[in-house]
């Protein structure tokens, strides 16, 4: 009885020795290991993300870090008065409070993360904070603005006067229903990789305009909005949120890469899962809009939608900058 025991513990030790040591299938294998590298190359979400490329190129081309880039590349959006679906400016909930969420992630699998962030211009910024200053990964409501002023963080209005008054004439005539088009220019999510071969990504909006208090969409969610795996690429998403956090998009589009497919493929299979799972609950997605870019090790990347419109830009030192248009499912 002994002896048996003692072999079943042996083929058992063996078994997970071999488990553990098992590469992880796919990424031996992946076309891109072999490739030439094209870096830098930074890639973000819609037309502002020429602007913001351009931000991040600035740290690019100077030698330094894709966390950086991707931190000083959003920032200028979020910094813009006039974008009303990010950061300052941006359309405010139903209850016409701005909330904004943001999360940011670098090659080292370091990450944090704030939504429901009222009164602080730039939640990336924080986001990094939590990362680097907190022993957390995720902050929200009161708690993340809190700690944004211990972090040194003003204090400031968010509601400009433009995204006001569009809130009180929508106040006239609403249900209390969130407003979602077809093109959901709600988020910019911003992968790079710089010159030291190195990804880094960050996403940040102020969410679905007049959603309920609270809402929070996939943009600070680690592995739905944003997801960086430094062995393998990066990928980010835009659209309706509350679809892309159903199926873990970003992390689903990596792994797709991991197991061998080029960013494009991988953009792909993510959408027609998406679709999917619209079908299997017998929803109506003809006014939503779901979107994914990607990046791999090498430089290439990739994009697609559910419906035509999503737009992303690229730049990078082998064809500058450019604005293109992703192929889409429907």
């Amino acid at each position: 009885m002994k002896s048996a025991r003692r072999n079943f513990l042996k083929s058992g030790l063996a078994l997970a020795a071999g488990v553990a040591l098992k590469p992880l299938k796919g990424l031996a294998e992946a076309p891109f290991l072999n490739k030439k590298v094209n870096k830098p190359i930074v890639l973000s979400t819609w037309r502002f993300g020429i602007e913001a490329n351009n931000e991040a190129w600035k740290v690019l081309s100077a030698n330094g870090t894709a966390l950086d880039a991707v931190e000083k590349g959003v920032k200028l959006v979020e910094g813009d008065p006039n974008e009303r679906s990010v950061g300052y400016g941006g359309r405010p909930d139903r209850d016409g409070k701005v909330t904004l969420d943001a999360c940011i992630m670098d090659e080292k699998a370091n990450i944090g993360s704030v939504a429901c962030l009222q009164h602080i211009k730039h939640p990336v910024s924080v986001a990094r904070a939590v990362m680097e200053k907190s022993p957390h990964v995720m902050l929200v409501g009161e708690g993340a603005f809190q700690f944004a002023l211990e972090q040194g963080f003003q204090k400031e209005k968010l509601l400009t006067e433009a995204s006001e008054k569009e809130w009180k004439e929508w106040l006239k005539t609403s249900q209390y229903e969130p407003v979602v088009n077809i093109e959901n220019h709600d988020t910019i999510g911003m992968i790079a990789l710089d010159a030291h071969g190195n990804l880094s990504g960050a996403c940040t909006t102020s969410g679905m305009a007049y959603k309920l208090h609270g809402r929070v969409g996939d943009s600070p969610i680690i592995g739905a909005g944003l997801y960086v795996d430094n062995e393998v690429g990066a990928a980010t998403a835009t659209g309706h949120g509350e679809e892309i956090i159903r199926v873990v998009g970003s992390h689903l589009v990596v792994e797709q890469m991991r197991h061998g497919k080029s960013p494009q493929e991988a953009c792909e299979a993510a959408v027609k899962l998406i679709l999917q799972k619209f079908k299997l609950r017998g929803r109506d997605f003809s006014t939503t809009q779901i979107g994914f870019i990607a990046l791999n090790k090498a430089g290439e990347y990739g994009s697609y939608c559910l419906q035509k419109g999503f737009n992303f830009a690229v730049l990078d030192q082998k064809k500058g900058s450019r604005l293109i248009d992703a192929g889409h499912l429907v």
